[in-house]
């Protein structure tokens, strides 16, 4: 990756623009701040603060580095998640193949730092991004992006914005998960008039299919495994037809972060075909995990033997209210905590420096600027207390915090992580 682009990042000065950060610290750059280990607790953060778990962020990625090395599966995963080039950057180096990614501005986010190959999970008209990733490829040879196809209608508009491109872009039939699932070909023979459009289209390449099992309907492991095999005879159909001749790997990708176990199992039965198969599975919650959605949701709970996630994020918030003995309000609301899946769950309780399990506390509304809490008889809050709480989701947990803290388990601050959303 851009190791000078990630440089850069050290060198940006601490400001207003970055909320929960030290108001003595204006001025320092990220790397002056990162250097003095100061303590999210005593160091002059003020709430409200997100914070990783040091401990907990390279626990996941060396759990599904090596679950992706187990299963036989190449990883790109989804960058949309947290939107921070240091966290692609320790994915890869945690073996990742590179970094999926939705729209084209998060292509140009991971290009300014070197990512070199992108898994773009959608189909991209717009010609402007078009011509700037053909110009991008045509620059640079080792640069590679993959990309849905999921009409003719837009093989045609691809067609006709990459004209004049040298290199071709690789593409991947999208197989839709369903009736009324999200994007996608919905039907094989449909899959097969996109692939032809391909076929006639110069500047394009058909290099595989793909398809995000996530959007099957009423999804059961059953139901989710079907899927999986239509998408595996698509390739296996698409390759016996000649579809692939002279590629040097076909590329099969799935996998979001609730049904990996099943893409596994499914990419595992993947008949030999005339190239080797690039099995690319694209799962990007794992990163930091989460206390709510995904914690319910990941196959570690159907597969504990292979693991297990960990939540890295905590949202510190002030009670700055305590009307009456049953409510209590803290400073953090929508504009810092995902509320999107799950409301905030409160965990822990700080005073004095001692932390205690938030006991009989809990979250039941958000405001833009508070959190509403529900306090049982007998809980022990007051004005003035820390209270750590686990988010749902987090895709927009990252995206409200564009520098995060990442402590260790005492709390020290090791590094601080830039997001761009």
């Amino acid at each position: 990756m851009g190791s000078d682009a990630l440089a850069r990042l050290a060198d940006e000065r601490v400001d207003h623009r970055f909320k929960g950060l030290p108001p003595d610290a204006d001025g320092l750059t990220v790397a002056e701040l990162a250097a003095q280990r100061r303590n999210l607790f005593d160091g002059g953060f003020a709430t409200p603060v997100l914070a990783l778990s040091a401990e907990h962020l390279e626990h996941n990625l060396r759990l599904m580095e090596t679950y992706a090395a187990r299963h036989g599966l190449a990883f790109a995963p989804h960058g949309k998640t947290s939107m921070a080039p240091q966290l692609f950057q320790r994915q890869i180096e945690h073996g990742a193949w590179g970094i999926t990614l939705a729209v084209p501005h998060q292509v140009r986010v991971a290009r300014a730092f070197g990512v070199e190959r992108v898994f773009l999970a959608n189909e991209l008209v717009d010609p402007a991004a078009l011509r700037w990733i053909a110009a991008e490829q045509d620059a640079d040879p080792g640069f590679r992006v993959i990309c849905y196809v999921d009409s003719v209608r837009g093989v045609e508009l691809m067609d006709a914005a990459l004209a004049g491109a040298a290199r071709p872009l690789d593409v991947v039939v999208e197989l839709a998960a369903g009736d009324g699932a999200r994007t996608g070909v919905r039907t094989e023979a449909e899959c097969a008039a996109v692939a032809d459009a391909v076929a006639a289209a110069a500047t394009l390449r058909l290099v595989g299919v793909a398809g995000y099992e996530g959007e099957v309907p009423q999804a059961t492991h059953e139901r989710v495994t079907a899927w999986l095999r239509r998408l595996v005879a698509l390739a296996a159909g698409f390759d016996k037809a000649g579809r692939f001749a002279g590629l040097d790997e076909i590329v099969v990708s799935a996998g979001g972060s609730a049904w990996f176990d099943a893409v596994a199992e499914v990419f595992a039965e993947i008949p030999g075909l005339s190239a080797p198969v690039l099995k690319l599975l694209r799962s990007g919650a794992y990163v930091s995990h989460d206390d709510g959605h995904y914690r319910r949701l990941t196959p570690f709970n159907r597969v504990p033997e292979e693991g297990t996630l960990e939540p890295a994020f905590r949202l510190w918030a002030q009670v700055v209210s305590r009307p009456t003995d049953g409510q209590a309000f803290l400073n953090a609301g929508k504009r810092d905590a995902a509320y999107d899946l799950d409301l905030p769950v409160a965990q822990v309780v700080r005073r004095d420096g001692a932390e205690r399990e938030a006991a009989g506390i809990e979250v039941t509304g958000l405001s833009d600027q508070h959190a509403w809490l529900r306090t049982a008889p007998g809980a022990e809050l007051e004005v003035g207390d820390w209270v750590g709480l686990g988010l749902s989701h987090p895709c927009t947990s990252f995206d409200k915090w564009p520098l995060i803290p990442v402590a260790e388990a005492d709390g020290t601050v090791v590094d601080y992580i830039r997001t761009f959303f």
